[in-house]
């Protein structure tokens, strides 16, 4: 059984006490393939019964006092990091990702988990609205939004704050995501299409019926007008209300008209 030290303010350690939920984490995580890498393993409440699945474990830990005690604790399949999981290098090879994630670092380490290759899936605990907003719960945020064509996010369920020590000032959230194995849009393409969604986001309207047609190519206009009126969108229509695939088509119909009216070059340059 792991032993719980006092959290360290300057590390966000809240660590994860409440046994059903770790039961959980552990099944979640028993669905997925390979290697598993864990993010903050702390006094390995996670990482020792996670064991039992018989798979490689990195366990990255911040707090060399933890790093110390929990490799006492660790069999020969199960490394322990002392690390920053900001700064660690992840394996160029399928893995799962699992982690009780400090909530004052949450935003910096989602976005490194999404702009990192070859993981498959990733079950974490986050603060509850985060989760939420994650998972599009009540509608889409920017971010969430960016990273569709390429993960799906799913909210598991809502962890009092009770079940962690010592106790934070909110609930969390526990969340999956995976990657989709056939993308929506092109990975090639992801730095144009995330501009394209920022660009929805904070452009000027009332409406995506004013939004679209104002971020749109010239020539894409009449493909967006018509699009939108295919998906009957409503005046009150939001960027937060459109799905996955909207986000891919209504991408695809601006970039293939973009692309149409790009002169192409000789090649002497004329």
């Amino acid at each position: 059984m792991p032993t719980f030290r006092a959290g360290r303010h300057e590390f966000g350690q809240n660590f994860l006490t409440d046994q059903p939920t770790i039961d959980h984490i552990v099944k979640l995580v028993s669905q997925s393939n390979g290697p598993i890498i864990e993010i903050g393993s702390g006094a390995g409440a996670l990482t020792l019964p996670m064991q039992t699945l018989l798979r490689p474990i990195t366990a990255v830990e911040i707090d060399p006092r933890q790093v110390q005690a929990l490799r006492r604790q660790v069999n020969s399949r199960t490394t322990v990091v002392h690390d920053d999981f900001l700064h660690f290098r992840l394996p160029r090879s399928p893995h799962t990702i699992v982690g009780n994630l400090p909530f004052h670092q949450t935003t910096a380490m989602l976005r490194r988990i999404l702009h990192s290759d070859h993981w498959t899936t990733a079950v974490l605990l986050v603060q509850w609205e985060v989760a939420r907003r994650r998972a599009a719960v009540g509608g889409a945020t920017m971010m969430t939004a960016q990273s569709w064509p390429w993960y799906t996010f799913q909210l598991v369920g809502r962890i009092p704050a009770a079940a962690f020590t010592p106790r934070p000032g909110v609930d969390a959230g526990l969340m999956t995501i995976t990657r989709r194995t056939v993308p929506l849009v092109n990975t090639a393409q992801r730095k144009q299409y995330s501009a394209f969604v920022h660009a929805v986001f904070t452009s000027k309207g009332s409406g995506l019926r004013q939004i679209l047609p104002r971020v749109a190519d010239a020539s894409a206009k009449g493909g967006v007008m018509t699009w939108i009126t295919q998906q009957r969108l409503s005046n009150s229509s939001l960027p937060r209300d459109l799905t996955p695939e909207q986000w891919a088509e209504i991408f695809a119909i601006a970039t293939r008209h973009a692309a149409a009216a790009t002169p192409k070059r000789s090649r002497n340059g004329r």
